[in-house]
């Protein structure tokens, strides 16, 4: 998903949307980046998770004589 950070304005500026006064609008904005900061934070959470148990499976399939390689990252 791409946004054009440029028409963000844009979305308060509709005809048939009722005006929204400036404070409005960056308590909109603001409240919108503490969603997002929280919801990246429990994300990076998860990812630690994944990657701790990853490593315990990892370390195992090791002593039990497996080798493992590291596989190269899909763009």
């Amino acid at each position: 998903m791409e946004i054009n950070k440029d028409n963000l304005e844009k979305v308060f500026e509709k005809q048939d949307a009722p005006k929204v006064s400036k404070e409005q609008e960056i308590g909109h904005h603001q409240g919108a980046l503490s969603t997002l900061v929280n919801e990246r934070n429990e994300l990076f959470k998860m990812i630690q998770n994944v990657e701790m148990v990853m490593q315990a499976h990892i370390k195992r399939l090791e002593e039990l004589g497996v080798k493992i390689q590291a596989q190269e990252q899909k763009k």
